[in-house]
């Protein structure tokens, strides 16, 4: 086999933005949701939309001062009362009176009432409203986070990817969520939402279309997710740091066929230009390693890690301490295992090839079977699906709030709007009770 320059190089430029979130292809079109009648208002709306201007960067993730006796502190948490109700519904007409197709007093609704919403996102988690036809239309969708003072900033993939927008506008802030039918029956694991450095500290997700059968969305409490580990397995994790190998390339089983004397200068030439051109592209290090075996083959490749980091965080606001990890979708093992139930993950284009994940300790030490299974076990045990239909809206908490999706068949057309805070963070920061 020879050595291709502009292969490696096609192959660099890939994304590297799934090692973050579940793997999908970034360059399906946009779908089509609910637009105003072509008028001449109609058209300069859209003209308005295409001429935005782009939205700040996602902030960067906050880890927080470290847990000194993480053991102590969870023990707090399962000695105290009940947790928050996690994720309260809030229907238009059932619970506030309001006609669903009332857009007026929807928003309305939203702007008075803003402060005590994002109150209820931050102390529970997530909330879920339904009924309102407002958030059938991508227009509608944005006067209501507006209207609660949301501030909008990039998907945390820009520095390395570009997630396609809803209506196809370079500067739209609203993304297509994994729709694609040759994601069908991939199983989002459950991840909050973060890539390298940077994390957006809330998100709403809309259903514009609702698949015909399953594709709920899935969400989990991760302050339940920390009270609810044993205490080995959190002492593991919290005092080694987890680590994520964040992509591989798997284009190198030449090396091997080339005379012995060569391959380590060869292996060392191709190690230092990867490791240089994909510094270059995302704004976080990553090491490589050569591996004879990866996250899903035995294929001879390059493995680049992100940096050890920790599996649980005080929350940027409250203070209290939260799961802040992507084992459930990242970790090989599990992803392998769900295939026994959901078919292949269908690794079949170059991206996809590339956007391979895993999870390992952060001094670089494997997770055991039983720790990983105790973790599968324990996001299951607090998954919560909610099946949304057109218009319904899940405002969570990235930092508390999990997300995932299930499978599905037929067509699939959900967005989501990233926020790097909202108005009145600061109030909240200040009015904060203590926690332990």
């Amino acid at each position: 086999a020879k050595f291709s320059l502009p292969a490696l190089a096609l192959a660099l430029s890939l994304s590297s933005a799934n090692a973050f979130v579940p793997s999908s292809s970034t360059r399906s079109a946009p779908f089509a949701v609910a637009t105003p009648s072509r008028t001449a208002s109609g058209l300069n709306m859209v003209a308005t939309s295409l001429e935005q201007e782009q939205p700040p960067l996602s902030p960067l993730t906050i880890w927080g001062d470290k847990i000194e006796d993480v053991v102590s502190v969870q023990k707090e948490y399962k000695n105290a009362k009940e947790l928050p109700e996690f994720a309260p519904e809030i229907h238009a007409t059932k619970d506030l009176n309001i006609a669903s197709d009332d857009l007026e007093a929807q928003e309305k609704y939203f702007k008075d009432n803003a402060m005590e919403i994002k109150q209820k996102m931050l102390d529970n988690g997530a909330v879920i409203f339904r009924g309102f036809d407002l958030m059938k239309s991508q227009e509608g969708f944005i006067k209501m986070y507006s209207a609660l003072g949301m501030n909008v900033c990039l998907d945390p993939l820009h520095s390395v990817s570009a997630r396609p927008t809803v209506d196809g506008a370079k500067n739209s802030p609203v993304y297509e969520a994994v729709n694609k039918e040759s994601r069908k029956n991939f199983f989002i694991g459950m991840h909050n939402e973060f890539v390298g450095t940077r994390a957006p500290r809330a998100a709403a997700f809309v259903c514009f279309k609702a698949a015909e059968e399953g594709g709920e969305f899935l969400i989990a409490d991760g302050r339940a997710m920390f009270r609810d580990l044993s205490e080995g397995l959190l002492d593991r994790l919290y005092n080694r740091g987890i680590r994520y190998s964040v992509m591989e390339l798997p284009f190198f089983a030449w090396v091997e066929n080339l005379p012995e004397f060569t391959q380590n200068p060869v292996k060392g030439l191709l190690k230092g230009l990867a490791s240089a051109a994909i510094n270059a592209k995302v704004d976080f290090n990553v090491d490589l390693s050569w591996q004879d075996g990866g996250a899903y083959d035995d294929t001879k490749k390059l493995q680049a890690r992100a940096p050890s980091q920790p599996p649980i965080v005080r929350h940027p606001v409250s203070g209290e301490p939260t799961w802040f990890c992507n084992v459930h979708s990242h970790s090989s093992k599990l992803r392998k295992d769900r295939e026994s139930l959901y078919g292949a993950e269908r690794f079949e284009d170059g991206a996809s090839q590339i956007n391979k994940s895993d999870m390992f300790f952060g001094d670089d030490g494997d997770i055991s079977d039983e720790d990983l299974k105790e973790m599968d076990e324990l996001t299951y045990k607090n998954v919560r699906y909610v099946k949304m239909t057109e218009g319904d809206v899940v405002l969570l908490d990235n930092y508390k709030c999990m997300h995932g999706r299930n499978v599905f068949d037929g067509t699939r057309k959900h967005g989501v709007a990233w926020f790097g805070g909202w108005e009145g963070e600061e109030e909240m920061k200040k009015n904060r009770q203590p926690v332990p």
